[in-house]
């Protein structure tokens, strides 16, 4: 038999709930703060005129901005040379939620993808799953300046001022969480995201295990066994449909 929480009566389950949801309402409160915290930050100096690629040849940093006033970038990795199969699941993942742009825009803020890879095979990957975002490589001249110690998967939101370009904020790891609708709504359901990791009762399911296990599959709908087997989850639907993941490598 499948394991699940113990059965009660409503009143039981209505209070059990109660009592998580003065939790629920402290989280809340203290990630207003944080936020309030981040607003706060000082922000650094960044070169606008660092070079990206588009769907147009070279462009900016500057120009990435779309004429609005901020720009949320997401450094996507690339892994050259390899098929599309052995991707970043991780920055698929991240990427692929964000679809719907005009809410940011009705802020001022650009969301815009910043990929490791060159343009016309990392652009071949946009297009096997359908991505619409705005899409830049950055080339190996412009990686220093941007990166600047850092690593491609992380998120960096800049903010402009005329000609003038600023950092005033970056994350990684978790801190990506933010970008993830799926995980949120997970995070609500009794089983939770199903992965090794988490404090979950005796019993729960975790398939979904480290190294980029917990955003893949295998053909027939399986969790990997480990590490970089299988695919991203999201391009068994495409092949499905008859796209072709060929990069043009």
């Amino acid at each position: 038999m499948k394991a699940m929480p113990p059965l009660v009566d409503r009143e039981t389950w209505n209070a059990e709930l109660a009592r998580l949801l003065v939790r629920e309402k402290a989280h809340t409160r203290e990630g207003d703060a944080i936020a309030a915290a981040r607003r706060r930050l000082p922000m650094v100096e960044t070169d606008p005129a660092a070079v990206l690629v588009g769907e147009n040849g070279e462009t900016t940093l500057l120009q990435a901005f779309e004429g609005r006033t901020q720009l949320f970038a997401s450094f996507h990795m690339w892994h050259a040379g390899l098929p599309a199969a052995q991707q970043c699941e991780g920055c698929t993942f991240n990427t692929g939620q964000a679809l719907e742009l005009s809410y940011l825009h009705s802020r001022g803020v650009t969301f815009a993808v910043f990929c490791e890879g060159p343009y016309p095979e990392s652009s071949h990957y946009r297009e096997f799953m359908g991505w619409q975002m705005p899409w830049y490589s950055v080339p190996e001249a412009s990686q220093e300046q941007l990166i600047a110690g850092r690593h491609f998967g992380m998120k960096v939101c800049y903010l402009r001022d005329g000609d003038r370009v600023f950092e005033t904020y970056w994350t990684t790891a978790r801190g990506c969480e933010a970008m993830s609708g799926s995980y949120g709504m997970l995070d609500m359901t009794v089983y939770g995201r199903q992965e090794w990791w988490e404090d979950s009762p005796e019993g729960w399911p975790q398939p979904f295990g480290p190294s980029g296990a917990a955003f893949r599959l295998m053909a027939d709908g399986s969790a990997p066994p480990s590490g970089r087997e299988g695919r991203p989850i999201p391009q068994w639907s495409r092949l499905a449909a008859g796209r072709s993941d060929d990069l043009g490598g």
